[in-house]
């Protein structure tokens, strides 16, 4: 197992007897507890019960990690935090003694490598940023640790979060699917996902600039959602487009996302976009989680998201399945529905190259310490993988010091941008003329690609192309497998802060067709 200044796991036997939170009795043994799937419920309850300690559940999670992240080729985890026990041992203090815990107490936390973390370096997937420990935490880092949940490892990604397509990254290698280790998990936020998938946490975090929540999620069985722009806060994360980055949760239940949203949502004085969604959101997202959610509900199948010259035949036929459980569990299907100027809207140039202006606002928040003063300096260091070169010519393009919106040729902020402001419009419009509540498609129109062709297989990555240019929000939940095994989502977009609705479809679907099975190749450790 790769650790941060640690060496090795504690399971702290002497303490756990001394608080009283393990028992030598021959009383009947509770159920053994199992860390294949749990939940945070299933954490909490074995915590109140007496039946685990904090502390033996962190141990078991980095156990599980120690066994098979490495040795199955999965590499997911890049390392553990030396912090993680301790924290454990205050929180079974805290229980011992009856004191109030947070919400996500004891909630393992898998942690993707581009939020900033104050007792651990933040890479962002370069090499360049390898030992990089940033002044503070990020504002959902600080949101999880008072909410009690406990970072117990950091994830790979792709380098810079630039590929969508697969995880690589100049620091810490490649990452695997947990479903099929000759496939990928797609980008950026894989590391998080596959970690995710193989039980090593319950809680998983990516961002997502295009695809990095949704995509990864998808390929890997989870509920992932990227908020409407402006509800949750990008500060301390290091950003690849600030003008349509996300950050959020990525878990195996829709509750357990829903219990992490809660608490990581709302406004942030640090970052200026949640300006646009101050007091919009709602107070607890949790009362959404309603099994006849669906009942009622007007769903607009985006067929051009369907029905396209490379989908997979497989994928189409699991997402006609879907239209029959939607329909089974209540929903109308509006079949097909279109966004106005649809074609035009994809094809517009409504992307701002502004990773290079965003990069130095982020190395000048790590103040003195900062490894780099300007990202294009690795182009002359070297320190990146061949793979991203051209995009760091791309995306780098343009003065560091230069807001996009002050270029001779304006890029302006998302609120401003006429093309999006134009798409979201249009979206909207026809929404209200179709009388949808929200538009449905494959997450992935195609099976996530083989690793040694995942640039050549790269296919029907869906959630590249309405969600981030409008701002609009988007979940993925698990809607089967194709060819047997490999993991399919379902993609649910609806109006700006429509969380909550978006929540409860997904939440329904889920309940009633129960799609998601864990991957074979990491089961249960023995525990004798």
């Amino acid at each position: 197992m790769k650790t941060y200044g640690v060496n090795r796991i504690s399971f702290l036997l002497p303490a756990l007897l001394a608080l009283g939170l393990l028992s030598c009795s021959s009383k009947q043994a509770e159920p053994a507890f199992e860390f294949v799937e749990a939940t945070i419920e299933d954490v909490q309850s074995a915590i109140r019960s007496g039946n685990m300690s904090c502390q033996a559940i962190v141990s078991g999670y980095l156990e599980r990690i120690e066994a098979y992240d490495q040795s199955s080729g999965l590499h997911a985890i890049i390392f553990t935090n030396p912090n993680a026990m301790a924290k454990a041992e205050e929180i079974d203090r805290r229980v011992a003694s009856g004191q109030a815990l947070g919400p996500l107490f004891c909630a393992p936390v898998l942690l993707k490598d581009n939020y900033d973390t104050a007792d651990m370096p933040t890479s962002g997937g370069s090499i360049a940023l390898k030992d990089s420990v940033p002044p503070d935490d990020a504002f959902m880092v600080r949101k999880l640790r008072e909410a009690d949940a406990i970072i117990i490892a950091k994830t790979n990604m792709a380098e810079w979060a630039f590929s969508p397509k697969q995880t690589v990254s100049s620091s810490y290698g490649t990452t695997a699917n947990a479903y099929d280790l000759d496939r990928v998990p797609a980008g950026s936020s894989g590391g998080t996902a596959s970690g995710i998938a193989a039980s090593f946490g319950v809680i998983g975090m990516g961002s997502d600039t295009g695809n990095s929540i949704r995509g990864p999620s998808s390929h890997l069985a989870l509920f992932g959602i990227r908020s409407t722009m402006g509800l949750t806060s990008r500060d301390g994360v290091i950003p690849l487009a600030f003008d349509r980055d996300i950050a959020g949760p990525m878990t195996r239940t829709v509750t357990d996302g829903v219990k992490v949203f809660d608490v990581v949502a709302g406004y942030d004085a640090a970052d200026p976009y949640t300006e646009l969604g101050r007091d919009k959101r709602e107070s607890d997202y949790t009362t959404f989680l309603n099994r006849d959610a669906l009942r009622g509900k007007k769903l607009g199948v985006l067929r051009a998201l369907v029905d396209t010259d490379d989908s997979d035949p497989e994928i189409t036929r699991i997402f006609e399945q879907a239209l029959v459980e939607l329909r089974e569990a209540g929903a109308e299907i509006v079949d097909p529905f279109m966004i106005k100027n649809h074609d035009e809207h994809m094809n517009a140039s409504n992307f701002c190259m502004r990773f290079r202006y965003d990069m130095h606002e982020y190395l000048k928040s790590l103040g003195d310490n900062a490894p780099i003063q300007d990202v294009l300096e690795v182009l002359d260091t070297k320190q990146y993988s061949p793979y991203i070169e051209d995009r760091l010519t791309s995306f780098g393009a343009g003065p560091a010091d230069v807001h996009p919106n002050d270029l001779e040729t304006p890029c302006p902020d998302y609120p401003d941008h006429p093309g999006r402001q134009a798409y979201l419009a249009d979206t909207l419009l026809s929404m209200d003329e179709a009388g949808v509540d929200a538009v449905i498609y494959p997450s992935w129109t195609n099976p996530p690609a083989h690793l040694d062709k995942a640039v050549e297989e790269y296919k029907g990555d869906n959630s590249q192309l309405v969600a981030p240019a409008t701002g609009l929000p988007a979940v993925t939940v698990p809607m089967g497998y194709s060819y047997g095994h490999l993991p399919a989502g379902l993609q649910i977009l609806g109006r700006p802060y429509a969380e909550g609705l978006l929540i409860g479809m997904a939440y329904s679907y889920e309940q009633h067709t129960q799609h998601r099975v864990p991957p074979a190749l990491f089961p249960e450790l023995s525990r004798e």
